[in-house]
């Protein structure tokens, strides 16, 4: 019998290294492993399983330098295609299910950590008051920086997420299976419930048929609520105003929720056609239906609760007053007010439920009362049910199920969460255009130049009649745009400004972009002129600098903004606070890693001073992807490493693609991540973290030079470069992500073979699955080696810098992560895709040499003889998911090399797209 069918067990084994604690995850694994391994040989036969465990074995072996890698590239090369798909599908399953140890583990790390008695982990809110307690503050600071204090987690659609919903079930079963494993009272059939989810697994297809509709999108997101959201977000704000108020019982701290949610899922319509008016009324009416689904069935539980008997106690007579207006006459409740009461909330909430989005999400009640005009409403009778349960000395049922439905109404009101819309600036100036040629106003406004614009701009929103009528003959584009705005009126008068708060400009660069959506928005009544003719919206226009050009001149783009008094009378007529959103994945695209950050940071810099001196509130909106490469990387670490009065008490930021999953499926996964937000947002508002003192200014010159020295190194691989676009094509499986069916939205803004045409997302996505990583890393070893060469006594500097400045220190260890993920052995097998054998090793090289020097200048500055040394979870990861990538990256480059050799079989484009799928499951984070 060969080594490869010793034993199934072996097919679970990983390698022994690793710190004792590991040993239950490494338990863990085995046994996901050996079940995954049975089903593999009982579904597939002995064969398959034969060369599954055989490639497991060589890449264990290859994880520890004991052969090279070319072994197992010829032996998988020479499968055929069916029998590629099943070991494609073995591995992708061995890296799932690893993830599924390594978070239970996780889990099991934490609580073990609670259990001692060990201080509060970093990223909780108990640490962070620790932190604060220790400062001393003075409580008019703490009033005045969490004034209008918001955190809100923004969940977007972009396409990264290559997991299917069933999958995900199939997944929180087995995670339950092993979180209760030493518990289940009979083993036998523990280990037969597991084997039929990982039998589900294997038999369930990973790929979708059909590419996801934007419908389906909006669903998906709203899952989440149920999974997690509804119990944990208004848990942290309730924790999180009692902890204030202990230490500050006096102070009128966070009157409103601080954590809230936001979406952009029927609202982002920037490149994406399928963002119609319909999608608009769609996303906001199942948030709505969401929302108060979630509180009627709450109603309902509660009444089930509260059977107190008024022949056994005296409620209040607010509470009698709202039981005698339920109109429940039912004999059997005739003694039980509160169950009365409750029956009438009821019946109020059904009937708003009826008029909001058209049906009632839950049982049909049997009389009609008045609906509530508002969330207040519901919050202000709930209120009256706590005061009376008090008087009798039930309070503790007050502070139970009562309390948290409280708390989840003043959260997600009768509207759930924000929608944001986005368009870019381009189309705004292409429908004006179209609309103010009809009007008559104008003959051709995009001819026009930046003061003429304003000049006409301003006028238009001093005027109160519209520019067009329904029946305006415009363009399809125009007409969708203007129904698309009115439905998004529509959705505002009928649920609150709270569904619609914000619109985003993208590639705005001037103020006209900005007056331009303020005219359009006239256009439909969602500005409109106050009594003293200034304009007024409840909608935030938030301006989006997303290139490095644009950072830069983004607070001059602001300045002139706010001076403009049409404009500042918008911002002062909602709450004097203007947001501004960042893009991290355009400016990365455009120069580089550590130049994207540092325009970032400047820019921030930059508008917090223009905030100050304008007098208004400034709110930043981050919009961070799941990788290093486009803002991505420990949440807590990149809040804390903002400058100074960049995010005083307020923070939006995006959550996007398989990121969503892993943060939000479980209770505990939203709780941690959730908090992390939080915490870092409370000590960046209220303790000084930065860290540069008085260096401040010659510390921003030197990155001002660093980062300049970057984005020339960037620039000259990624846009300068001859035959760099051929070369990336063809090195990464970019065509290929395009066919798979994993977003509503276009993998390109426009039709175009350049760069600048690719959205950031697959850009990173398909360097991430050639394991070059190249966006989270390029350019930055040259310009940190290229100064300290010019006087190597400037490391010890950087060195001093890395110790002192939690931004460089947060630079420098998502760098590392993204290095330590970088491997350019299985690079160099994708780089073999390309035909042309001198443009191949001509950029290659340049990548390598790259690579070598930006990994050597991080470890000199760090200290580190590793580069995990900062993370050992990650590293623990790496250990444990790695060597099942190994055979899934020889197939994907197998596969591709026969697809693009004229290999049309429907098996080796499955097998492509099902080898991007493993592979991104085992990164975690690959777009």
């Amino acid at each position: 019998m060969s080594e490869a069918t010793v034993d199934v067990a072996d097919l679970g084994r990983t390698d022994p290294d690793g710190p004792e604690d590991e040993a239950p995850l490494r338990e863990d694994i085995r046994l996901l492993g050996r079940v995954l391994g049975e089903v593999v040989r009982e579904q597939a036969g002995d064969e398959v399983f034969d060369v599954v465990e055989a490639a497991r074995v060589e890449a264990f072996r290859i994880r520890r330098s004991e052969v090279g890698r070319s072994g197992l590239a010829q032996s998988l090369a020479g499968l055929d295609v069916r029998s590629a798909n099943h070991v494609i599908r073995a591995f992708s399953h061995f890296s799932l299910l690893a993830n599924l140890a390594e978070d239970v583990h996780h889990e099991r790390r934490r609580r073990h950590h609670r259990r001692e008695g060990s201080p509060p982990q970093k990223g909780t809110l108990a640490a962070s008051f620790d932190l604060l307690d220790a400062a001393d503050l003075d409580v008019a600071d703490v009033q005045r920086e969490l004034a209008g204090a918001l955190v809100v987690p923004v969940v977007t659609a972009h396409p990264t997420e290559v997991r299917r919903r069933t999958i995900s079930q199939v997944q929180r079963q087995v995670t339950e299976l092993i979180r209760t494993r030493e518990t289940a009272p009979d083993e036998a059939q523990w280990s037969a419930h597991l084997w039929r989810e990982v039998l589900t697994l294997w038999q369930t297809a990973l790929l979708r048929l059909s590419r996801l509709r934007l419908e389906d999108e909006i669903d998906e997101a709203l899952r989440y609520y149920d999974l997690s959201l509804f119990a944990v977000v208004p848990a942290i704000n309730a924790e999180l105003r009692a902890a204030l108020h202990e230490r500050w019982p006096d102070a009128d701290l966070l009157p409103t929720p601080m954590l809230r949610t936001g979406s952009w899922i029927g609202g982002d319509r920037d490149g994406n056609p399928f963002v119609t008016a319909d999608a608009v009324r769609r996303a906001t009416t199942r948030a709505a239906e969401t929302a108060l689904g979630h509180h009627l069935a709450e109603l309902v539980e509660l009444a089930d609760e509260l059977s107190m008997s008024e022949r056994l106690v005296t409620p209040t007579a607010e509470l009698e007053a709202l039981a005698d207006a339920s109109q429940d006459d039912s004999p059997f409740r005739a003694d039980e007010p509160y169950r009365r009461a409750l029956r009438g909330m009821y019946r109020r909430l059904a009937a708003t439920a009826l008029g909001v989005v058209g049906h009632v999400p839950g049982p049909l009640p049997d009389v009609e009362l008045e609906p509530y005009a508002a969330p207040e409403e519901l919050l202000a009778d709930l209120d009256v049910v706590a005061a009376s349960l008090r008087t009798h000395g039930a309070g503790a049922l007050a502070d139970d199920r009562l309390c948290r439905l409280r708390d989840a109404v003043e959260v997600f009101g009768f509207h759930l969460s924000g929608l944001d819309m986005r368009q870019n600036s381009s189309v705004h100036e292409e429908v004006l255009t179209e609309v103010l040629a009809w009007a008559g106003v104008c003959e051709d406004y995009a001819a026009l130049d930046e003061a003429a614009r304003r000049e006409l701009l301003t006028g238009e929103l001093r005027l109160r009649r519209p520019l067009v009528g329904a029946d305006a003959q415009l363009s399809d584009l125009a007409r969708g745009e203007l129904d698309l705005l009115a439905a998004a009126a529509e959705q505002v008068r009928r649920l609150g400004a709270r569904a619609i708060p914000n619109y985003v400009i993208s590639m705005c660069e001037s103020v006209s972009d900005v007056l331009e959506v303020a005219v359009l928005l006239k256009e439909v009544g969602l500005v409109t002129l106050g009594d003293d003719g200034l304009p007024r919206s409840p909608i935030m226009i938030a301006p989006l600098f997303e290139t490095i050009g644009d950072l830069q001149g983004g607070g001059e783009t602001l300045a002139a903004m706010l001076a403009e008094p049409l404009y500042r009378s918008m911002v002062d007529g909602r709450d004097g606070t203007q947001e501004v959103m960042l893009g991290y994945s355009d400016s990365n695209k455009d120069g580089g890693y550590l130049a994207a950050n540092w325009a970032l940071y400047r820019a921030e810099l930059a508008l917090v001073d223009v905030a100050r001196e304008a007098g208004v509130e400034l709110r930043l909106f981050h919009g961070r992807g799941g990788t290093v490469g486009r803002g991505g990387g420990p949440s807590y670490e990149a809040i804390r490493a903002q400058p100074p009065g960049s995010v005083a008490g307020q923070l939006r930021v995006t959550e996007q693609g398989e990121v969503i999953a892993a943060k939000y499926a479980e209770p505990h996964l939203a709780r941690r991540n959730l908090e992390a937000l939080v915490a870092a947002t409370l000590e960046s508002s209220l303790l000084s973290l930065e860290g540069l003192d008085g260096d401040a200014e010659e510390v921003y010159a030197l990155f001002d030079d660093l980062a300049a020295r970057a984005q020339a190194a960037y620039r000259a691989l990624v846009h300068d470069t001859p035959g760099f676009v051929e070369w990336f094509r063809a090195a990464t499986p970019i065509r290929e992500l395009a066919e798979l069916n994993i977003g509503s939205r276009p993998p390109s803004r426009k039709a175009g073979d350049k760069i600048a045409d690719l959205r950031a997302i697959p850009w990173v996505f398909s360097w991430s699955q050639a394991r070059i990583m190249l966006p989270g890393w390029f350019g930055t070893g040259t310009a940190l080696q290229s100064w300290i060469d010019d006087d190597p006594a400037k490391l010890a500097h950087l060195q001093e810098l890395h110790r002192r400045w939690p931004f460089f220190r947060t630079v420098l260890s998502n760098m590392g992560m993204v290095l330590a993920k970088t491997d350019l052995e299985l690079a160099a097998r994708y780089a073999s895709l390309v035909p042309d054998e001198e443009l191949r090793h001509r950029v290659f090289d340049v990548i390598t040499a790259e690579h070598e020097r930006t990994v050597a200048v991080l470890l000199a500055i760090t200290g580190d003889d590793h580069l995990l040394a900062d993370n050992p979870s990650l590293a623990r990861s790496i250990r444990n998911r790695f060597p099942y990538l190994e055979p899934l990256h020889h197939l994907q480059v197998e596969m591709l090399r026969r697809r693009r050799e004229g290999d049309d079989d429907e098996l080796v484009r499955r097998c492509i797209q099902l080898a991007i799928n493993g592979v991104a499951t085992a990164l975690r984070n690959s777009g």
